[in-house]
């Protein structure tokens, strides 16, 4: 396992270092592997120990409905779910029905007055910025905001087996015809120097649930490169993914594919490892 280079004179804990000990580790090596392999290519010990404490690399546990590989339906207390893909590798589940039209529209509605560009994740400072790669608009409910937010966060709270504490606020975004979001993952780099304030709020994100609230007239799909799949954004249905380790070896990179006709609309839902502030 090569390590990136070092001398005596530079023992500095840089981003590429901190990559490579989250890949290896993800990769199966132990962390009393990684750090030999570190010494023996001139790292001193000091420095091999601070960037492994530095660097998470242990699973972290990710919500999973217990009878989901059992089941055709699922109990999300006021309603049964239907399944109609499920893998494990990775934890990834296609549901149908979990919203009804009257949920979406009134979603709809809600968020449309509030809408602005679309911001991603300033990785270096932790802030938001405008980037090319995402050109929806959006808005953030707040927990609990509405009583239609609240009982579509309870109930995914009974389905996933997750605390509704540990979600972020619900988010709704439009797509318009020639908007698109390119392939991403939505966990935060730990080895990225701005993600030490955002983890701070409620831990590493775990998991994503994508609703679909409005489907367009063409494109628009959901697409996991890594698994030659795509979801068809039909309203009222949802996918669920999960990501143990905020690692590529999730093979939870996913995208929006650009809308051709029509608009698409869709509430995602991001679960923390903790209560999120």
């Amino acid at each position: 396992m090569p390590t990136p280079a070092t001398t005596a004179q530079h023992q500095a804990i840089t981003h590429e270092l901190r990559q490579w000990i989250a890949s290896q580790t993800a990769d199966g090596h132990g962390r009393d592997a990684v750090m030999q392999a570190m010494l023996a290519a001139g790292w001193s010990h000091q420095v091999a120990s601070e960037a492994l404490t530095e660097t998470p690399s242990a699973a972290l546990p990710v919500p999973w409905p217990a009878a989901a590989c059992s089941s055709l339906r699922l109990d999300a207390g006021d309603r049964q779910v239907a399944i109609s893909t499920v893998m494990r590798t990775p934890d990834l589940l296609v549901l149908e029905d979990l919203l009804d039209d009257e949920e979406c529209l009134a979603l709809i509605a809600a968020a449309r007055p509030r809408l602005q560009r679309s911001l991603t994740v300033a990785l270096e400072t932790g802030g938001e910025e405008v980037h090319a790669d995402r050109t929806s608009d959006g808005m953030f409910f707040t927990r609990g905001e509405n009583a239609v937010v609240a009982a579509i966060e309870a109930r995914i709270a009974k389905l996933l087996g997750w605390p509704v504490e540990n979600g972020e606020g619900l988010q709704v975004l439009r797509y318009g015809p020639g908007t698109e979001y390119k392939p991403h993952y939505d966990y935060f780099d730990p080895t990225e120097s701005g993600s030490a304030c955002i983890l701070a709020r409620g831990g590493q994100r775990v998991a994503t649930l994508i609703m679909y609230l409005q489907e367009p007239d063409q494109g628009g799909a959901t697409v996991f490169p890594d698994l030659r799949l795509q979801v068809a954004p039909r309203r009222g249905s949802a996918v669920f993914f999960s990501y143990s380790q905020a690692h590529p070896c999730s093979q939870t990179l996913h995208g929006g594919m650009p809308v051709l006709a029509g608009e698409k609309w869709i509430a995602t839902k991001w679960l923390r490892e903790h209560e999120f502030s």
